[in-house]
């Protein structure tokens, strides 16, 4: 998933420490520090702020300011256990709050600079910068105290927010050094070599709660659509059937005359009512009579004969692709291979279906605007006010709310135009927009349908040559960062993502074919890597089927020198008793992942009922790297795993003349309980630095079940979701 596209002046994209907030000083001792921007009630008893990240009171508590956007995968608790690892905070005087949305203090490294929580580059992208900050916070209070005592630093060492002076045995805890604590004049330099070793860990690795959690569990929590605000009003959008129309004529007067109806606004691709609770204004909404425009080019596509179209596209070998991965002479190599295999997959649209609808609370006052608002990026929701309200992005105020889910929808900020452009038009009344359940699938913006043509060419011993991928799609990358995307040649990290990987195969060609047909596509939980690897790893399995080797020891052979794919291979086979036999009836399968440089392996035990997969177990073994949180990280595989086995089983988003066919979750099959399988994961951490994980479990499922309904009934199912077998 990429950032959605800015302008220079949406963001500051830092380098270097200041890409990731250190900012040294008394707290409150700068204009236009940090005392600026945090919620008054914590900067009343903050008294020292030793890094941007953290504050530190007397009473020796700290608060740590969580940069990303926590939408259930615990972020809020993983990204400041990472500092406070370094900087030896005692976790149990922990607070964590939402850092405010300043890209300058807290932008993301792994998206430039800029505020956004996605594509699994949270941790990675935030991880070595944190780190470095823990430890620079932690040698500037060390310094303070060893100032105070008169010893060299060197002597003095930090355990639980506590600073110890070694020779002597004398203590002081943070808190008492925030009276009067001043930053140096020269700040501490460090680098990568005096972090910490894995081995010396204390909280990164451990069992611990996430602090989201309790206020979830008791109905404390906020979302977005939780904000009230005095005086607020509400608001619902009538869209246009067809994405890409106008309204032209607007007969409001029906709506108007609804009792609490206080205006009536049109919007780009909608109108808007404005009223004194949500089911007013959504009662009001049916009433108005609006004409749209009808040049559209969504209006013409029809996602089922599209999808005949790209397989066309996919399998004509002789059209060049943007190219994605190229080694040595793939073509050479299977024009003179001993076997060669062929085979076309597809994948349909799918929705995002988030448990909490768009919203978006905003409020105007002269030139400056405020927002509430669920988003997973707060540089886009910057960036998309101000090119498209016309606000500039300094007089911009982003408060981020939790998210009642994300999964890629909530890094566009679309809907936040809209209550940007409501407030605009009723200066100093706080409006809050909502999108119904059938409002978020009319503006659906889907992970994009595929066709995808592999070809691989096997020596006589079948060992894999040469491989061709071919996939056509539309474009992400060229909607959201189209100057980005110009300057790569065509190339959409998002859409092909996971296409090329570990498996040592030396010549390969890896192309992607964009199509235009007038509808948005966008991010989805896994993007590229949630069908790239079910190609790939289905194909995989036939070739080792059809050359009588074990998929197992195939992928073995695949990842010779790779010793974290193969660690994780064996395991996952092992947790599911790879090699003896199952019960009557039922079959085992198997798939790998290295999106997000991370290493998973899959196994599914699955039977068949009426033509239809039925999976009754997954067992998973993943290496992140450094793992943070490894019961999170459990939990997120398991997630990934039953989002990715929904839109296997049945999910699918159709178009007819540029409309949605499903409106709700009524025509729209998601997984139910009783399909919902026993998911087992083993958490492998190593000595690397960490990989994404809101992702990984999801790719390595489709193609884990796909595999083992080949070996029941001999057939194989190349598309998603997966039809019913014959």
């Amino acid at each position: 998933m990429e950032t959605n596209k800015l302008t220079r002046r949406a963001f500051i994209a830092g380098s270097g420490a200041a890409a990731v907030g250190i900012v040294l000083g008394g707290w409150g001792a700068a204009r236009g520090g940090l005392a600026g921007l945090l919620p008054e009630a914590a900067a009343a008893t903050v008294r020292f702020s030793p890094v941007a990240w953290v504050a530190l009171s007397p009473d020796n508590s700290a608060v740590v300011y969580s940069p990303a956007s926590e939408m259930g995968q615990g972020t809020m608790t993983a990204i400041p256990l990472i500092l406070a690892e370094e900087m030896e905070l005692d976790w149990s005087t922990v607070r964590v709050e939402q850092a405010p949305a300043d890209p300058r203090r807290f932008g993301n490294p792994g998206f430039g600079g800029a505020m956004v929580t996605g594509s699994s580059r949270t941790v990675k992208g935030y991880y070595e910068a944190l780190r470095l900050a823990g430890l620079q916070a932690r040698l500037v209070l060390a310094q303070a105290a060893a100032d105070k005592w008169g010893v060299p630093a060197a002597e003095i060492r930090a355990e639980r927010s506590t600073l110890v002076h070694g020779p002597s045995g004398r203590r002081m805890t943070y808190g008492q050094l925030v009276e009067g604590a001043r930053a140096p004049q020269t700040l501490p330099k460090v680098d990568k070599s005096m972090l910490k070793p894995m081995s010396a860990f204390t909280l990164i690795g451990k069992e611990l709660p996430r602090v989201d959690v309790p206020d979830k569990s008791g109905g404390g929590a906020r979302f977005g659509i939780d904000v009230r605000l005095p005086g607020m009003l509400w608001a619902a959008v009538l869209h246009t059937p067809v994405q890409g129309e106008q309204p032209l004529e607007v007969k409001d007067a029906a709506a108007l005359a609804v009792p609490g109806v206080r205006k009536v606004v049109r919007l780009p691709g909608g109108v808007a009512v404005v009223a004194d609770s949500f089911a007013t204004a959504r009662k009001a909404r049916e009433l108005l009579e609006v004409k749209w425009s009808e040049q559209a080019k969504g209006r013409s596509y029809d996602s089922e004969a599209a999808l005949a179209e790209f397989v066309a596209r996919a399998e004509r070998l002789d059209e060049a692709g943007a190219v994605w991965h190229k080694h040595g002479d793939a073509a050479a190599k299977i024009a003179g291979a001993a076997r060669v295999f062929r085979a076309t997959y597809t994948t349909d649209h799918v929705a995002h279906v988030t448990m909490e609808p768009m919203n978006c609370t905003a409020r105007a006052q002269g030139d400056a605007i405020e927002i509430w608002v669920p988003s997973q990026s707060p540089s886009g929701v910057i960036g998309i006010v101000a090119a498209g309200a016309g606000y500039k992005p300094e007089n911009i105020t982003v408060h981020i709310t939790l998210l009642g889910g994300g999964y890629g929808r909530r890094a566009e900020a679309d809907y936040s135009l809209h209550a940007a452009l409501l407030a605009k038009a009723m200066p100093g009344v706080p409006i809050q927009v909502i999108w119904t359940r059938e409002d978020d699938f009319l503006r659906a913006r889907p992970r994009p349908m595929t066709a995808q043509h592999l070809v691989a060419g096997v020596d006589a011993q079948g060992r894999i040559i040469g491989w061709r991928h071919r996939l056509v799609s539309e474009s992400i990358m060229a909607r959201t960062a189209a100057a980005a995307y110009e300057k790569s040649g065509g190339r959409d990290s998002p859409v092909m993502e996971g296409a090329d990987g570990v498996y040592g195969i030396a010549d390969q060609l890896i192309e992607h074919g964009r199509e235009q047909r007038g509808v948005d596509v966008s991010f989805w939980r896994a993007v590229g890597a949630g069908y790239t690897k079910f190609s790939m790893e289905s194909l995989i399995d036939e070739i080792a089927t059809a050359s009588g080797k074990d998929p197992l020891q195939y992928r073995l052979d695949l990842t010779a020198g790779q010793p974290r794919a193969q660690a994780v291979l064996r395991e996952a086979a092992t947790m599911a008793g790879w090699g003896r036999d199952r019960e009557a009836g039922r079959a085992l399968g198997l798939a790998f992942s290295d999106a997000w440089n991370t290493f998973i392996a899959m196994v599914a035990e699955v039977s068949l009922q009426e033509g239809r997969p039925v999976v009754h177990r997954i067992w998973a073994a993943v290496d992140c790297g450094h793992a943070i949180s490894p019961a999170n990280i459990r939990a997120q595989v398991e997630g990934a795993a039953l989002f990715g086995l929904s839109a296997a089983l049945g999910e699918r988003l159709v178009y007819k003349g540029g409309q949605v066919q499903q409106h709700n979750l009524d025509t729209y099959t998601l997984l139910r309980a009783n399909q919902a399988p026993a998911v087992q994961v083993k958490v492998m951490p190593t000595d690397n630095a960490p990989g994404g994980m809101g992702e990984v479990g999801l790719p390595p499922v489709a193609p884990a079940v796909a595999n083992a309904v080949a070996r029941l009934s001999g057939k194989r199912l190349r598309s998603l979701p997966f039809p019913t077998l014959a």
